[in-house]
């Protein structure tokens, strides 16, 4: 009896070893609204690649694209609510949070280039920036780029005054209504999955997006004119569910937190070629005529808009602001 009873002692240790040795694997949902073949979608394909790698297994990542599981209004509440455990939204969507500080990525003109934004994102600014957002259950990981937005139409738009009666969609950010009644057309709020089709039918006149979005999503298909406008910027951050990512092993976390780092400079490095390769295509379709403005004309746009840097202060924080012209050397008073 005592032989059988340390058999099976010995076959119970035996299974639980095996069943310790095939331990599911960690699952992270990755949901974004954009495809593969842009900036946010081969960054998350990258860090797919660099997190199994680097857990040896013990983290798989599936990645959702194109609005497979939630549309981009839909997915903040789907991470904060564990349905999901990583996103890359862009900033836009930390100001219905209550996070408005992430509106200043909304202000038209406020960053030159990219080296001037870097120094905002990958600085002090960017890293508190991240941090307001563990008081929503959210913990950010990472500032992604997808470049440099331009203005699209049906009608040429070389100076304010062309915008005016258009309806332009734009995300769900208060500096965005700003920007666009600032040049006299109506802001209409819309889930980027649905905006090829709102164009198609004239729900809205025209959009804002970086060439890479554009091309993709095939809107210069439904567009006439496409003005190279470079105003403002569309920023992603990487979040993960906070709960999730507090419950994760300490050494998890560290493979997590290394593959994301080089995860975001492949998806900072390739963003300008991606959106440069993009317009080039868009040019080479025909259907959209590509509209250069003069220096003149962007000083007019420009100046038109530099007042919704005042007008969004209070909401944002007159010290952020300050802030970001420090870093980018940017001043208002000398348009």
């Amino acid at each position: 009896m005592k032989l059988v009873i340390a058999l099976a002692l010995a076959l119970s240790l035996l299974a639980a070893a095996g069943a310790a040795n095939a331990q599911q694997p960690i699952i992270i949902k990755f949901s974004h609204v954009v495809a593969e073949n842009t900036p946010k979608g081969k960054g998350a394909l990258r860090f797919k690649e660099l997190a199994e790698k680097a857990t040896n297994g013990r983290v798989k990542v599936e990645v959702y694209p194109n609005s497979q599981l939630y549309k981009d209004a839909e997915e903040v509440d789907a991470l904060q609510l564990g349905a999901v455990q990583m996103l890359a939204p862009s900033v836009s969507k930390f100001g219905p949070l209550g996070a408005r500080e992430f509106e200043v990525f909304d202000l038209p003109y406020i960053f030159g280039d990219v080296s001037e934004m870097h120094r905002v994102t990958e600085g002090p600014v960017g890293k508190d920036l991240l941090g307001k957002l563990d008081a929503k259950g959210i913990h950010g990981l990472a500032f992604w780029d997808n470049g440099f937005k331009d203005m699209s139409a049906n009608k040429p738009l070389h100076l304010p005054a062309d915008f005016r009666g258009l309806k332009m969609r734009i995300q769900s950010s208060k500096v965005l209504d700003m920007q666009m009644r600032a040049l006299g057309a109506t802001p209409q709020v819309m889930a980027f999955s649905e905006v090829y089709q709102a164009l198609q039918t004239g729900v809205v006149d025209g959009t804002e997006n970086p060439p890479s979005n554009m091309y993709t999503q095939k809107m210069h298909e439904v567009q006439k004119y496409m003005t190279l406008s470079d105003h403002g910027v569309i920023e992603y951050a990487v979040i993960v569910n906070k709960k999730f990512w507090d419950g994760l092993p300490a050494d998890i976390r560290t493979e997590l937190e290394g593959a994301m780092k080089e995860a975001t400079k492949y998806t900072n490095a390739i963003a300008k070629s991606e959106n440069d390769e993009s317009l080039a295509k868009i040019k080479a379709s025909g259907k959209t005529q590509i509209i250069a403005l003069t220096p003149a004309e962007k000083t007019a746009w420009k100046k038109a808009l530099v007042k919704v840097h005042q007008e969004a202060a209070d909401r944002i924080g007159k010290g952020l602001i300050q802030s970001i012209y420090k870093e980018t050397g940017f001043d208002p008073g000398k348009l």
